[in-house]
């Protein structure tokens, strides 16, 4: 239930709050005083677009805040599915601040994205908005209603036919995919060909390419290689090895007079030792690491083929043997393309079969739940002063599947004795596709299990004995509902179990909007001023108070 709405710095509104009651909460004003400030501040604040210039201009922010109550357990649930936080504590703070050109919208204080807004609304609030009847001359939003009025039973196969339609699509785009004519079944097996015989060719080996790059580097600078390690050979060989042998023998000669002197002796030791190793080795890798003119060559084309491959087919060896086995694989896919393109075949007949299966189960499921939509609006209708009225849905099977099914459904009605049936759009007047929205919303509102359900100008083009239903209608829904319902008409206004007036005064030279709830003898004068307009007489006050005293009967019947 919507407890409190609060409106800041919106249009003419400068501050204001209004709390709410229970059963039926009525709005009425001059025209011009605000009412449709007040609906668009709540529209806002449930995801809708903001008006341009909504925000008054000499205020740096506009704000709108909604209290609700929940005391619905499965509306709790899904709330807390949609990880509403502290939706299980039975109270949620909805509201939307607009600064400049930006908004922010919070749920209990967290900041959240207009699409979660949207689907919180859709559990707490159902809105009646000035032309939304218009949305019934559209055949496809007749599903939408039957689908949501049978929603228990529904939802399941809906889920279920969209599961596997998801999986049909998938297999005819992998159908649509590997359609190809045999020229090109032809030149993609030659291309594989070719490029399988060119790694085959290769001979790759892991780790083969750093090998070469480091025989390569050598190879490249063996000459440089050569001249260096030659001198140093030669001075260790010649000049250093012998300096060092001759200090060896006269350290030797001395070594038996003092421990440390042997101790030094040995170190000459391990240098004769060392320069004698490094002599043997420099000897072994000129013999063994200088590359001839050919043998450079061939490493240099080794490596070059090497990097053409990884050009091609991947970045190191590994990618390139990785890709020469999804070649084979694809290799012998299109040699058995063709049966490959029958088991798709056969996969998407099987499953064209079992979508088609789940669609007219669906289907029946649905014709079942319309069966009880049309008995229960047909008896909405007869409320709302279609006496004569024949309310059905037709079901059509559409051309192809889709995830919501094969059915195309209409809603036909007949307001006068011997007509045939026809869709609403051809038949139905503005008023009356009001009242037939509002015999839907009636009839939806207890399927939704929707606390609140919110009216703005449900009364356009109607008057006399079918306003006076309407009221009773509206009433009804009230009884099990939070009704809030903005109006002009008093018959309406007089079956109000809490009266609102919205006004709009010059204070200091600025015209701002006011909202406060009517006294019984309030609620008596502004009935008298919907009935007699700008002369109130004793007359229309009479009136207004015999209106009001009707109204109270008709809730006791």
């Amino acid at each position: 239930m919507l407890l409190n709405l609060h409106i800041k710095n919106m249009a003419l509104i400068d501050e204001m709050d209004i709390n709410f009651a229970d059963n039926l909460n009525i709005l009425t004003g001059e025209t011009g005083a605000g009412k449709s400030i007040v609906m668009d501040s709540i529209m806002l604040a449930l995801g809708g677009k903001a008006p341009k210039d909504f925000v008054r201009k000499d205020a740096e922010f506009g704000l709108v805040e909604l209290l609700f109550s929940i005391e619905n357990k499965e509306t709790i649930e899904r709330l807390l599915e949609l990880n509403i936080p502290e939706a299980a504590a039975g109270e949620l703070i909805l509201s939307r601040k607009i600064i400049g050109n930006r908004s922010v919208s919070k749920i209990n204080g967290e900041t959240v994205t207009l699409s979660k807004v949207r689907e919180t609304a859709a559990l707490l609030l159902d809105l009646h908005a000035q032309h939304e009847h218009q949305s019934l001359l559209v055949p496809a939003n007749h599903l939408k209603l039957l689908d949501r009025y049978g929603h228990e039973t529904l939802d399941p196969l809906k889920e279920n036919v969209k599961k596997i339609f998801k999986e049909y699509q998938e297999v005819k785009e992998e159908l649509l995919a590997n359609t190809m004519k045999e020229e090109e079944k032809k030149r993609q097996l030659d291309l594989i060909e070719f490029e399988q015989n060119e790694i085959k060719e290769a001979s790759l080996k892991e780790g083969e390419d750093e090998q070469l790059e480091e025989q390569y580097r050598i190879a490249a600078n063996s000459k440089n290689i050569a001249e260096g390690l030659s001198v140093s050979y030669n001075f260790t060989n010649d000049t250093a090895y012998d300096a060092v042998d001759r200090a060896l023998r006269e350290m030797l000669s001395i070594s038996e007079y003092d421990s440390e002197l042997k101790s030094m002796a040995d170190m000459l030791a391990t240098a004769s030792d060392l320069l004698s190793d490094f002599g043997r080795t420099a000897r072994a890798y000129l013999e063994n690491n200088m590359y001839s003119e050919e043998t450079f060559k061939k490493i240099e084309e080794r490596l070059n083929l090497i990097n053409h491959l990884k050009a091609k087919y991947g970045k190191n060896i590994s990618d390139i043997l990785s890709y020469e086995k999804e070649l084979e694989d694809r290799y012998e896919c299109l040699l058995h393309h063709d049966m490959h393109m029958r088991e798709l075949k056969d996969r998407s007949e099987k499953l064209q079969s079992k979508l088609s299966c789940a669609c007219d189960a669906l289907s029946r499921e649905r014709k079942r739940v319309a069966a009880g939509l049309v008995k229960d609006i047909t008896a909405a209708l007869v409320d709302l002063n279609f006496l004569d009225v024949l309310f059905d849905m037709n079901f059509e099977k559409t051309e192809h599947f889709s995830a919501n099914g094969n059915d195309s459904a209409c809603f036909i009605i007949s307001t006068n004795v011997g007509e045939e049936p026809k869709p609403l759009w051809q038949v139905a007047s503005g008023g009356e596709l009001s009242r037939i929205m509002l015999a839907m919303k009636s009839c939806l509102a207890d399927a939704d299990q929707i606390e609140t359900l919110l009216f703005d100008e449900i009364d356009v083009g109607i008057s006399g004995r079918t306003a006076q239903m309407v009221a009773e209608k509206i009433h009804k829904i009230g009884k099990k509902h939070q009704v809030i319902c903005i109006t002009h008409l008093p018959q309406i206004a007089a079956m109000a179990n809490h009266h609102y007036l919205i006004e709009k005064k010059v204070i200091e030279q600025k015209t701002v909007t006011h909202i406060y709830q009517l006294t019984p003898k309030q609620e008596i004068m502004e009935l008298a001023r919907l009935i007699g307009g700008v002369k109130i007489t004793d007359t229309v006050i009479e009136s207004a108070k015999e209106m009001k005293e009707l109204a109270g009967k008709a809730k006791v019947n």
